[in-house]
Protein backbone atom coordinates (compact mmCIF):
# COMPACT_ATOMS: atom_id res chain seq x y z
CA UNK A 1 0.00 0.00 0.00
CA UNK A 2 3.17 2.44 -0.75
CA UNK A 3 0.86 4.54 -3.34
CA UNK A 4 -2.01 6.58 -1.52
CA UNK A 5 -5.70 6.62 -2.71
CA UNK A 6 -6.07 10.01 -4.17
CA UNK A 7 -9.32 12.06 -4.10
CA UNK A 8 -10.56 15.37 -4.78
CA UNK A 9 -13.21 17.74 -4.40
CA UNK A 10 -15.19 18.45 -7.56
CA UNK A 11 -15.00 22.36 -8.06
CA UNK A 12 -15.48 22.52 -11.47
CA UNK A 13 -17.74 25.11 -13.04
CA UNK A 14 -20.65 24.27 -14.08
CA UNK A 15 -21.89 23.50 -17.43
CA UNK A 16 -25.36 23.94 -19.44
CA UNK A 17 -25.84 19.93 -18.71
CA UNK A 18 -26.83 19.77 -22.19
CA UNK A 19 -26.24 16.20 -22.07
CA UNK A 20 -28.18 14.77 -19.17
CA UNK A 21 -31.22 14.43 -21.12
CA UNK A 22 -29.35 11.53 -22.64
CA UNK A 23 -30.06 9.77 -19.27
CA UNK A 24 -33.35 11.08 -19.07
CA UNK A 25 -35.92 8.62 -16.89
CA UNK A 26 -37.89 7.76 -20.62
CA UNK A 27 -35.04 7.03 -22.61
CA UNK A 28 -33.59 4.43 -20.01
CA UNK A 29 -37.05 2.79 -19.77
CA UNK A 30 -36.76 2.10 -23.63
CA UNK A 31 -33.68 0.67 -23.48
CA UNK A 32 -34.82 -1.95 -20.32
CA UNK A 33 -38.29 -2.44 -22.30
CA UNK A 34 -35.85 -3.77 -25.43
CA UNK A 35 -33.34 -5.79 -22.62
CA UNK A 36 -36.33 -6.96 -21.33
CA UNK A 37 -37.23 -8.67 -24.57
CA UNK A 38 -34.20 -11.28 -24.71
CA UNK A 39 -35.30 -14.61 -23.78
CA UNK A 40 -31.95 -14.36 -21.48
CA UNK A 41 -32.84 -11.57 -19.65
CA UNK A 42 -33.04 -11.89 -15.96
CA UNK A 43 -33.04 -8.99 -13.44
CA UNK A 44 -29.30 -9.00 -11.79
CA UNK A 45 -29.02 -9.11 -7.83
CA UNK A 46 -29.07 -6.27 -5.61
CA UNK A 47 -27.29 -7.90 -2.38
CA UNK A 48 -27.84 -6.67 0.82
CA UNK A 49 -24.79 -6.68 3.20
CA UNK A 50 -26.14 -6.12 6.75
CA UNK A 51 -23.03 -7.51 8.43
CA UNK A 52 -20.53 -5.51 6.06
CA UNK A 53 -22.80 -1.76 6.34
CA UNK A 54 -22.73 -2.51 10.78
CA UNK A 55 -18.96 -3.33 10.11
CA UNK A 56 -18.02 0.04 7.87
CA UNK A 57 -20.23 2.21 10.08
CA UNK A 58 -23.08 2.30 7.36
CA UNK A 59 -26.91 2.17 8.14
CA UNK A 60 -27.62 0.04 5.04
CA UNK A 61 -25.15 -1.19 1.99
CA UNK A 62 -26.57 -2.85 -1.02
CA UNK A 63 -24.37 -3.95 -3.96
CA UNK A 64 -25.84 -4.45 -7.56
CA UNK A 65 -23.81 -7.78 -8.81
CA UNK A 66 -23.36 -7.63 -12.52
CA UNK A 67 -21.58 -11.35 -12.52
CA UNK A 68 -24.83 -12.69 -13.61
CA UNK A 69 -25.44 -10.32 -16.52
CA UNK A 70 -26.85 -12.72 -19.18
CA UNK A 71 -24.36 -15.43 -18.52
CA UNK A 72 -21.58 -13.16 -19.38
CA UNK A 73 -20.00 -11.87 -15.66
CA UNK A 74 -20.57 -8.21 -17.05
CA UNK A 75 -22.49 -5.48 -17.36
CA UNK A 76 -21.08 -4.52 -20.88
CA UNK A 77 -23.37 -6.26 -22.88
CA UNK A 78 -26.40 -3.93 -22.07
CA UNK A 79 -24.67 -1.21 -23.92
CA UNK A 80 -23.42 -3.75 -26.87
CA UNK A 81 -26.71 -4.61 -27.62
CA UNK A 82 -28.98 -2.08 -27.32
CA UNK A 83 -26.72 0.10 -29.57
CA UNK A 84 -26.79 -2.46 -32.29
CA UNK A 85 -30.47 -2.34 -32.20
CA UNK A 86 -30.72 1.38 -32.28
CA UNK A 87 -28.00 1.56 -35.05
CA UNK A 88 -30.34 -1.20 -37.21
CA UNK A 89 -33.90 1.01 -36.23
CA UNK A 90 -32.34 4.19 -37.75
CA UNK A 91 -31.13 2.13 -40.29
CA UNK A 92 -34.33 0.68 -41.27
CA UNK A 93 -36.55 3.46 -40.10
CA UNK A 94 -38.43 2.08 -37.26
CA UNK A 95 -38.67 3.13 -33.06
CA UNK A 96 -36.74 0.63 -30.92
CA UNK A 97 -40.07 0.02 -29.56
CA UNK A 98 -40.67 -1.98 -32.65
CA UNK A 99 -37.79 -4.00 -32.48
CA UNK A 100 -37.74 -6.45 -29.57
CA UNK A 101 -36.01 -9.24 -30.06
CA UNK A 102 -37.84 -11.63 -31.55
CA UNK A 103 -38.40 -9.28 -34.36
CA UNK A 104 -34.74 -8.49 -34.61
CA UNK A 105 -33.41 -12.13 -35.49
CA UNK A 106 -36.62 -12.38 -37.91
CA UNK A 107 -35.58 -13.13 -41.48
CA UNK A 108 -37.80 -9.71 -42.38
CA UNK A 109 -35.56 -7.32 -40.75
CA UNK A 110 -32.88 -9.33 -41.93
CA UNK A 111 -33.59 -8.76 -45.18
CA UNK A 112 -34.54 -5.31 -44.92
CA UNK A 113 -31.63 -4.32 -42.58
CA UNK A 114 -28.65 -6.88 -44.48
CA UNK A 115 -25.39 -6.84 -43.18
CA UNK A 116 -23.18 -4.99 -41.07
CA UNK A 117 -19.91 -5.35 -39.48
CA UNK A 118 -19.61 -4.15 -36.03
CA UNK A 119 -15.88 -3.27 -34.97
CA UNK A 120 -15.19 -2.56 -31.62
CA UNK A 121 -11.58 -1.97 -28.67
CA UNK A 122 -11.79 -3.41 -25.26
CA UNK A 123 -10.25 -5.05 -22.57
CA UNK A 124 -12.81 -7.88 -22.56
CA UNK A 125 -15.83 -7.08 -20.87
CA UNK A 126 -17.36 -4.83 -23.82
CA UNK A 127 -16.32 -6.63 -26.77
CA UNK A 128 -17.63 -9.54 -25.21
CA UNK A 129 -20.60 -7.57 -25.04
CA UNK A 130 -20.47 -6.68 -28.30
CA UNK A 131 -19.49 -9.97 -29.67
CA UNK A 132 -22.44 -12.11 -28.58
CA UNK A 133 -25.27 -9.16 -29.28
CA UNK A 134 -23.71 -9.85 -32.80
CA UNK A 135 -23.96 -13.49 -33.06
CA UNK A 136 -27.34 -13.52 -31.43
CA UNK A 137 -28.43 -10.68 -33.82
CA UNK A 138 -26.77 -12.45 -37.04
CA UNK A 139 -24.26 -10.03 -37.94
CA UNK A 140 -20.37 -9.73 -37.90
CA UNK A 141 -18.14 -8.43 -34.87
CA UNK A 142 -14.52 -7.15 -35.26
CA UNK A 143 -12.73 -6.93 -31.61
CA UNK A 144 -9.57 -5.56 -31.19
CA UNK A 145 -8.11 -6.13 -27.72
CA UNK A 146 -4.57 -3.65 -25.94
CA UNK A 147 -1.65 -4.71 -25.07
CA UNK A 148 -1.41 -6.99 -21.96
CA UNK A 149 -4.86 -8.72 -22.27
CA UNK A 150 -5.16 -12.00 -21.16
CA UNK A 151 -5.66 -14.93 -23.33
CA UNK A 152 -8.88 -16.41 -21.16
CA UNK A 153 -10.68 -12.78 -22.18
CA UNK A 154 -9.55 -13.26 -25.72
CA UNK A 155 -10.95 -17.07 -25.93
CA UNK A 156 -14.26 -15.83 -24.31
CA UNK A 157 -15.23 -13.60 -27.38
CA UNK A 158 -13.35 -15.88 -29.93
CA UNK A 159 -16.21 -18.38 -28.89
CA UNK A 160 -19.46 -16.03 -29.51
CA UNK A 161 -17.88 -15.96 -33.47
CA UNK A 162 -15.70 -12.72 -33.72
CA UNK A 163 -12.92 -11.67 -35.30
CA UNK A 164 -10.59 -11.32 -32.56
CA UNK A 165 -6.74 -10.43 -31.60
CA UNK A 166 -4.31 -8.47 -29.20
CA UNK A 167 -2.61 -5.43 -30.38
CA UNK A 168 0.63 -4.31 -29.58
CA UNK A 169 -0.84 -1.09 -28.54
CA UNK A 170 -3.03 0.66 -25.27
CA UNK A 171 -6.42 1.01 -25.33
CA UNK A 172 -7.13 4.74 -26.64
CA UNK A 173 -4.79 3.33 -29.99
CA UNK A 174 -6.98 0.54 -30.28
CA UNK A 175 -9.88 2.55 -30.56
CA UNK A 176 -7.98 4.42 -33.28
CA UNK A 177 -7.76 1.57 -35.44
CA UNK A 178 -11.03 -0.40 -35.21
CA UNK A 179 -12.40 3.36 -36.07
CA UNK A 180 -10.30 3.30 -38.84
CA UNK A 181 -10.78 0.11 -39.96
CA UNK A 182 -14.46 0.17 -39.84
CA UNK A 183 -14.61 3.34 -41.77
CA UNK A 184 -12.95 1.43 -44.50
CA UNK A 185 -15.10 -1.44 -44.50
CA UNK A 186 -18.61 -1.30 -46.12
CA UNK A 187 -21.21 -1.70 -43.74
CA UNK A 188 -18.35 -0.89 -41.09
CA UNK A 189 -19.87 0.45 -37.93
CA UNK A 190 -17.62 1.07 -34.95
CA UNK A 191 -19.28 0.55 -31.64
CA UNK A 192 -17.66 1.87 -28.69
CA UNK A 193 -18.57 3.03 -25.27
CA UNK A 194 -16.28 6.19 -25.69
CA UNK A 195 -17.58 9.74 -27.38
CA UNK A 196 -15.48 11.90 -29.23
CA UNK A 197 -16.10 14.87 -31.40
CA UNK A 198 -18.09 14.06 -34.74
CA UNK A 199 -19.19 10.83 -33.11
CA UNK A 200 -21.32 11.00 -30.34
CA UNK A 201 -24.97 8.94 -31.16
CA UNK A 202 -23.64 5.61 -30.53
CA UNK A 203 -21.50 6.01 -27.38
CA UNK A 204 -25.21 7.78 -26.26
CA UNK A 205 -26.88 4.75 -26.76
CA UNK A 206 -24.15 2.77 -24.72
CA UNK A 207 -24.90 4.87 -21.95
CA UNK A 208 -28.83 4.20 -22.23
CA UNK A 209 -28.27 0.71 -22.27
CA UNK A 210 -25.98 0.70 -19.30
CA UNK A 211 -29.23 2.56 -17.67
CA UNK A 212 -31.06 -0.16 -17.47
CA UNK A 213 -29.15 -1.46 -14.79
CA UNK A 214 -29.50 1.54 -12.70
CA UNK A 215 -32.78 1.90 -13.22
CA UNK A 216 -33.06 -1.99 -12.24
CA UNK A 217 -31.43 -0.99 -8.77
CA UNK A 218 -33.56 1.86 -8.19
CA UNK A 219 -36.52 -0.54 -8.06
CA UNK A 220 -35.02 -3.03 -6.38
CA UNK A 221 -34.56 -0.20 -3.66
CA UNK A 222 -38.27 0.60 -3.66
CA UNK A 223 -38.93 -3.13 -2.92
CA UNK A 224 -36.22 -3.01 0.10
CA UNK A 225 -38.28 0.22 0.92
CA UNK A 226 -34.93 2.42 0.37
CA UNK A 227 -36.96 5.62 -1.71
CA UNK A 228 -33.42 6.77 -2.99
CA UNK A 229 -30.09 5.75 -1.67
CA UNK A 230 -27.84 8.91 0.15
CA UNK A 231 -24.73 7.89 -1.79
CA UNK A 232 -23.95 5.88 -5.17
CA UNK A 233 -20.22 4.91 -6.01
CA UNK A 234 -19.37 3.80 -9.44
CA UNK A 235 -16.49 2.88 -11.25
CA UNK A 236 -14.91 4.98 -14.72
CA UNK A 237 -12.66 3.89 -17.56
CA UNK A 238 -13.66 6.51 -20.00
CA UNK A 239 -16.13 7.22 -18.01
CA UNK A 240 -19.92 6.17 -19.95
CA UNK A 241 -20.71 3.80 -17.39
CA UNK A 242 -20.35 6.55 -14.17
CA UNK A 243 -21.87 9.14 -16.80
CA UNK A 244 -24.82 6.29 -17.33
CA UNK A 245 -25.58 5.92 -13.68
CA UNK A 246 -24.50 9.23 -12.57
CA UNK A 247 -26.86 10.94 -15.07
CA UNK A 248 -29.86 8.41 -14.84
CA UNK A 249 -29.90 9.14 -10.78
CA UNK A 250 -29.35 12.75 -11.19
CA UNK A 251 -32.99 12.69 -13.42
CA UNK A 252 -34.38 10.15 -11.29
CA UNK A 253 -33.86 11.93 -7.63
CA UNK A 254 -33.64 15.59 -9.17
CA UNK A 255 -35.11 17.05 -6.18
CA UNK A 256 -32.56 15.66 -3.72
CA UNK A 257 -29.74 13.66 -5.68
CA UNK A 258 -27.28 11.23 -4.20
CA UNK A 259 -23.98 12.09 -3.14
CA UNK A 260 -21.84 10.38 -6.19
CA UNK A 261 -18.30 9.25 -5.99
CA UNK A 262 -16.77 8.06 -8.83
CA UNK A 263 -13.53 5.43 -8.49
CA UNK A 264 -10.87 5.35 -11.48
CA UNK A 265 -7.99 3.03 -11.66
CA UNK A 266 -4.92 5.34 -10.63
CA UNK A 267 -2.93 4.45 -13.52
CA UNK A 268 -5.78 5.87 -15.95
CA UNK A 269 -7.47 8.49 -13.32
CA UNK A 270 -7.93 11.32 -16.65
CA UNK A 271 -11.42 12.13 -14.52
CA UNK A 272 -9.79 12.58 -11.59
CA UNK A 273 -6.67 14.68 -13.71
CA UNK A 274 -9.46 16.88 -14.95
CA UNK A 275 -10.91 17.59 -11.67
CA UNK A 276 -7.51 18.10 -10.08
CA UNK A 277 -6.84 20.67 -13.37
CA UNK A 278 -10.29 22.55 -12.16
CA UNK A 279 -11.07 24.33 -15.42
CA UNK A 280 -14.32 21.88 -16.72
CA UNK A 281 -11.72 20.65 -19.53
CA UNK A 282 -11.05 16.87 -20.04
CA UNK A 283 -7.88 15.77 -19.16
CA UNK A 284 -6.31 12.43 -20.81
CA UNK A 285 -3.55 9.88 -20.02
CA UNK A 286 -1.16 8.23 -22.98
CA UNK A 287 1.21 5.34 -22.53
CA UNK A 288 1.14 2.17 -21.12
CA UNK A 289 -1.30 2.25 -18.08
CA UNK A 290 -0.56 -0.40 -15.68
CA UNK A 291 -3.31 -1.95 -13.57
CA UNK A 292 -5.28 -5.22 -12.82
CA UNK A 293 -8.36 -2.67 -13.41
CA UNK A 294 -8.32 -3.78 -17.58
CA UNK A 295 -11.43 -2.58 -17.66
CA UNK A 296 -10.61 0.77 -16.00
CA UNK A 297 -7.30 1.42 -18.30
CA UNK A 298 -8.82 4.19 -20.43
CA UNK A 299 -7.06 7.27 -20.90
CA UNK A 300 -9.41 9.42 -22.77
CA UNK A 301 -12.69 10.39 -21.19
CA UNK A 302 -16.05 9.84 -23.02
CA UNK A 303 -17.08 13.86 -24.28
CA UNK A 304 -20.92 13.12 -23.11
CA UNK A 305 -19.77 11.58 -19.59
CA UNK A 306 -17.09 13.95 -18.37
CA UNK A 307 -19.94 16.60 -19.17
CA UNK A 308 -22.25 15.10 -16.55
CA UNK A 309 -20.10 14.00 -14.40
CA UNK A 310 -18.34 17.60 -14.21
CA UNK A 311 -21.57 18.92 -13.15
CA UNK A 312 -23.09 16.64 -10.86
CA UNK A 313 -19.83 14.33 -9.06
CA UNK A 314 -18.85 14.81 -5.29
CA UNK A 315 -15.68 13.50 -4.89
CA UNK A 316 -13.11 11.78 -7.58
CA UNK A 317 -11.21 9.38 -6.78
CA UNK A 318 -8.12 7.94 -7.59
CA UNK A 319 -7.49 4.47 -6.53
CA UNK A 320 -4.27 2.05 -6.74
CA UNK A 321 -4.22 -1.57 -7.31
CA UNK A 322 -4.61 -2.19 -3.56
CA UNK A 323 -8.11 -0.49 -3.37
CA UNK A 324 -9.24 -2.83 -5.62
CA UNK A 325 -7.67 -6.19 -4.11
CA UNK A 326 -8.98 -5.07 -0.96
CA UNK A 327 -12.83 -4.89 -2.01
CA UNK A 328 -12.77 -8.23 -4.09
CA UNK A 329 -11.22 -10.34 -1.00
CA UNK A 330 -13.71 -8.56 1.35
CA UNK A 331 -16.76 -9.34 -1.43
CA UNK A 332 -15.74 -12.84 -1.43
CA UNK A 333 -15.12 -13.62 1.93
CA UNK A 334 -17.87 -11.65 3.97
CA UNK A 335 -18.74 -10.97 7.79
CA UNK A 336 -20.88 -14.37 8.33
CA UNK A 337 -24.13 -13.73 7.74
CA UNK A 338 -23.58 -12.34 4.81
CA UNK A 339 -24.06 -13.76 1.41
CA UNK A 340 -20.71 -13.82 -0.92
CA UNK A 341 -20.09 -11.75 -3.90
CA UNK A 342 -17.60 -12.99 -7.06
CA UNK A 343 -16.36 -8.76 -7.88
CA UNK A 344 -13.59 -9.08 -10.00
CA UNK A 345 -10.98 -6.60 -10.42
CA UNK A 346 -12.46 -3.42 -12.01
CA UNK A 347 -15.86 -4.84 -10.41
CA UNK A 348 -14.56 -4.19 -6.44
CA UNK A 349 -12.80 -0.83 -7.36
CA UNK A 350 -15.58 1.48 -5.86
CA UNK A 351 -16.18 -1.15 -2.84
CA UNK A 352 -13.07 -1.23 -2.12
CA UNK A 353 -12.42 2.37 -2.13
CA UNK A 354 -15.65 2.87 0.33
CA UNK A 355 -14.46 0.54 2.65
CA UNK A 356 -10.91 2.19 2.75
CA UNK A 357 -13.15 5.42 3.43
CA UNK A 358 -14.88 3.74 6.17
CA UNK A 359 -11.83 1.82 8.16
CA UNK A 360 -8.82 3.50 7.42
CA UNK A 361 -7.96 6.67 9.50
CA UNK A 362 -6.24 8.58 7.11
CA UNK A 363 -9.54 9.17 4.80
CA UNK A 364 -11.28 10.31 7.48
CA UNK A 365 -11.35 13.91 6.26
CA UNK A 366 -13.04 12.40 3.37
CA UNK A 367 -15.34 10.36 5.32
CA UNK A 368 -16.47 14.03 6.42
CA UNK A 369 -16.61 15.88 3.26
CA UNK A 370 -18.83 12.78 2.07
CA UNK A 371 -21.06 12.59 4.73
CA UNK A 372 -20.74 9.00 5.40
CA UNK A 373 -21.88 7.62 8.67
CA UNK A 374 -24.66 5.90 10.50
CA UNK A 375 -26.61 7.06 8.69
CA UNK A 376 -25.65 6.62 5.24
CA UNK A 377 -27.62 4.32 2.92
CA UNK A 378 -24.80 3.23 0.44
CA UNK A 379 -25.02 1.59 -3.59
CA UNK A 380 -22.13 -0.09 -4.89
CA UNK A 381 -21.61 -1.20 -8.12
CA UNK A 382 -19.58 -4.10 -8.78
CA UNK A 383 -19.70 -4.58 -12.87
CA UNK A 384 -18.00 -8.19 -13.06
CA UNK A 385 -17.43 -11.20 -11.75
CA UNK A 386 -14.32 -13.12 -12.02
CA UNK A 387 -13.91 -12.56 -15.81
CA UNK A 388 -10.30 -13.40 -15.48
CA UNK A 389 -10.78 -16.42 -13.26
CA UNK A 390 -6.93 -17.33 -13.04
CA UNK A 391 -6.24 -13.68 -12.06
CA UNK A 392 -9.25 -13.86 -9.41
CA UNK A 393 -8.50 -16.31 -7.66
CA UNK A 394 -4.65 -15.45 -7.46
CA UNK A 395 -5.82 -12.30 -5.73
CA UNK A 396 -8.18 -13.45 -3.55
CA UNK A 397 -7.16 -17.77 -3.24
CA UNK A 398 -3.43 -17.52 -3.34
CA UNK A 399 -3.14 -14.30 -1.60
CA UNK A 400 -1.27 -12.14 -4.90
CA UNK A 401 -1.57 -8.76 -5.81
CA UNK A 402 -1.96 -9.24 -9.08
Amino acid sequence: MSEPMKWIINSMPKSGDKNLSTMAVEQVKKAKTFHQSFPQYQETPLTKLNKMAEYLGLEELFVKDESYRFGLNAFKVLGGSYSIAKYIAKKTNKDISELPYEVLISDKIRNEFGTATFFTATDGNHGRGVAWAANKLHQKAVVHMPKGTTRARLENIKKLGAAVDILDLNYDDCVRQAAEEAANTPNGVIVQDTAWSGYEEIPAWIMQGYGTMAMEAAEQLVKQEIQRPTHVFVQAGVGSLAGAVVGFYANLYRENPPVFVVVEASAAACLYKGAVAGDGNPRTIDGEMKTIMAGLACGEPNTISWDILRNHVKVFISAPDWVAVRGMRMLGAPIKGDPSITSGESGAAPFGALATIMIDSNYSDLREVLGLNRNSKVLVFSTEGDTDPQRYKNIVWRGLNE
